[in-house]
């Protein structure tokens, strides 16, 4: 699953097209590029989208001299190319997202081995998401360069209001990305890329299968001219597969999203538009506390967004406006108002930004700037509202509040020699409702190529995260809450090797993760009673290894037909958390210390393909289970298979997860994770 693209994965050289002055290129005086996309691989790419700029042609291995450059890549502010880029991006494609055994954007990170996806359930129950041992809370989440982080709760950031059908390639940041994301993405973050279908075409989908899963959807395009609008929509339910003391259904769900995106392009200006909605309902088990497993939440997700960029001129320029709303109601127990008040929250944020970018005969310099407002209404988070709002559909109103807004300026420069690329740039952020200065977040990226096969890598970074809503006003069970928590803090460094050459793709890294003012809960004493206190406290230190190789091993064997690729990883963390003497805290790490995962893809006849996934994963710490006993967590290993019969017009394929059946397997608190299910689906494309 992992190819690393750094200089280029393959090169094929025509003899009579070689660069000299007798080759026919030559003969023809022009500059001629020829370009190639992998299939089913994670590769580094670009973080907000592809660009269809030339690139310049780089020495290869073998003494090739064609270069089969990929794609512009940006883990910058202004796009790079491939083989000038220093950051980190790993990118799930499209063809890799149509080859696993997955039924959502949350099944398919699994397989991303710096991402630790924590469900409370299969088939579309809540999913935390961390990214190299960092929290949900510490993780910024977009939509085509969006963000869409949700600040009530980072429980709701991954409720993405898009089918995994329409997704064109998943974006995964790893480390410190305030430069170019600002707040929320303290540790990384996770950019989900639509684009409409180059032809005019219908899709239709439907999948089926175990605890009564069943989801059905579609999506149509129009291309006319310099226009091209796409429209998309699915529903899905399931019974779940627990159920509560009572014997009724708790970890049940059904939901719908809509997607619409349009694009105009022409040579001067590029022009496209979104909106997405996304609803959900299901049980929540035992998701915030043990005293009733018949927990149930609603969300409604809308999301707006208009971008731009010039073209042609020496002034790149891209901007961008937003809007996100959340609606969150939360029932302890389902359908029973009675007994608890459910509880309503509704988040609307307000975003614009502006990026630009210039080349000189130094580089490649990029500046920004973006606000963002948000504003929470709730019954019981933020300050007293003067004028309290009704909530549809109840006689109850929002009676609590907040808003509150970030301010950024970024300044980033890119040097860009042969061998050797430097990203050097800082971001300036401030909030309104902490009353602080501009604070002010370095970071410095750097790559060299060393010899036709290898290339050297090293990043320093900073970032911040700002307090949700729920941590500056959660004041349930002896909580007292800090409504002046200051941001986290967070500084980086990185290093590694990777490695190319034909039909191997691999690399390695080491980080060290610097955490301060993490925000944690100390136990206090209050009137002669034990209470927690939310304050900014905790230090951690992180250091973590990552390494991946890929094998084509239909380029390693040529003569066989059946064997396509085979990929491994692995990514060991290990934290250690400042403890001071007498004081305690409630933060838990609860971090994945050991993750593999491996993949095998194979053509079995004709059209006939099978593709097997496997995932080790040891995570530390300990939960309490439902009879008060505290367990540590134990490594589980899980299988995967699909088999899918592709033809052009249409795929008809079966998929099994869990094959070896394992049950009772923890991977959040208390909550057994279900065992063998099986799907089986269609896709049909007109």
């Amino acid at each position: 699953m992992y190819k690393n693209r750094f200089n280029k994965c393959e090169t094929i050289t025509f003899r009579r097209f070689l660069n000299k002055g007798y080759a026919l290129f030559s003969c023809l005086g022009k500059e001629v590029i020829v370009g190639t996309l992998s299939v089913a691989t994670l590769t580094y790419a670009k973080a907000d989208g592809i660009s269809t700029r030339r690139s310049d042609i780089d020495p290869v291995i073998d003494e090739k001299e064609v270069t089969l450059d990929e794609v512009e890549v940006n883990g910058s502010l202004a796009p790079l190319t491939s083989g000038k880029a220093a950051r980190m991006v790993t990118v799930l494609t499209r063809e890799e997202i149509q080859a696993v055994p997955v039924q959502s954007v949350n099944d398919l990170l699994k397989y991303a081995v710096a991402v630790d996806v924590r469900q409370r359930g299969a088939l579309g129950a809540q999913t935390d998401i961390g990214i190299r041992g960092g929290t949900q809370e510490q993780v910024a989440v977009l939509l085509n360069g969006i963000d869409i982080t949700d600040p009530h709760t980072g429980h709701n950031s991954v409720e993405y209001p898009v089918d995994l059908s329409e997704i064109e390639r998943i974006e995964i940041i790893e480390g410190p990305a305030s430069r170019l994301f600002g707040t929320s993405s303290l540790v990384g973050a996770i950019n989900i890329v639509t684009k409409p279908a180059e032809k005019s075409s219908i899709s239709l989908n439907m999948e089926g299968g175990s605890f009564g899963y069943f989801t059905a959807g579609g999506r149509a395009n129009a291309r006319t001219g310099k226009f091209n609008n796409q429209i998309s929509g699915s529903y899905k339910r399931s019974d779940g597969f627990s159920r509560s003391k009572s014997g009724a259904l708790n970890a049940d769900f059904k939901g719908g999203k809509a997607f619409y995106q349009g694009v105009f392009d022409d040579s001067n200006v590029g022009i496209n538009w979104q909106a997405g909605m996304s609803i959900k309902d299901f049980g929540s088990n035992t998701f915030y506390g043990t005293g009733s497993d018949t927990q149930f939440e609603h969300l409604a997700k809308t999301f707006v967004a208009l971008q731009g960029e010039s073209k042609g001129l020496w002034l790149h320029i891209k901007p961008a406006l937003y809007w996100n709303r959340t609606y969150d109601r939360f029932e302890y127990f389902r359908g029973s108002a009675e007994r608890v008040p459910y509880n309503y929250h509704l988040t609307n944020v307000l975003g614009a930004k502006l990026n630009l970018y210039f080349d000189t005969n130094i580089g490649r310099t990029a500046f920004g700037a973006s606000y963002r407002n948000e504003d929470i209404v709730s019954g019981n988070l933020g300050e007293p509202l003067a004028n309290p709002k009704p909530i549809g559909n109840t006689d109850r109103y929002y009676t609590k509040g907040l808003n509150r807004s970030d301010i950024s300026f970024h300044l980033e420069h890119n040097v860009l020699l042969k061998d050797f690329t430097l990203s050097a740039g800082f971001v300036l952020l401030k909030n309104t409702w902490n009353k602080r200065h501009f604070g002010f977040y370095p970071g410095i990226d750097a790559s060299y190529r060393l010899g036709e096969h290898f290339k050297l890598f090293a990043s320093w970074n900073t970032s911040l995260r700002t307090p949700t809503f729920t941590e500056l006003y959660y004041n349930v069970g002896g909580h007292i809450p800090n409504p002046f928590l200051n941001p986290e803090e967070l500084s980086a460094v990185e290093g590694g090797v990777k490695y190319t050459s034909r039909g191997i793709y691999g690399s390695m890294s080491i980080y060290h993760n610097r955490y301060k003012n993490m925000i944690d809960w100390i136990k206090d004493e209050v009137d002669g009673k034990r209470v927690w206190r939310s304050v900014n406290f905790t230090k951690v230190n992180t250091i973590g290894v990552e390494s991946n190789v890929m094998f084509n091993l239909k380029e390693l064997l040529p003569r066989q037909n059946m064997l396509k690729t085979l990929q491994l990883a692995y990514n060991y963390i290990d934290q250690n958390k400042h403890e001071v003497e007498d004081i305690v805290t409630e933060s838990k790490q609860e971090y994945l210390r050991h993750k593999f995962v491996a993949s095998l893809q194979m053509h079995l006849v004709a059209n006939l393909d099978l593709g097997l996934n496997f995932r080790h994963q040891k995570r530390n710490g300990s939960y309490t289970d439902l009879s008060g006993k505290s367990r540590k967590y134990e490594a589980y290993s899980l299988l995967d298979a699909r088999l899918s019969w592709n033809k052009p017009h249409y795929t008809i394929y079966t998929e099994v997860n869990n094959l070896t059946d394992k049950k009772d397997y923890i991977d959040f608190g208390n909550i057994p994770q279900p065992g063998l299910w099986v799907t089986a689906g269609v896709n049909v494309k007109i």
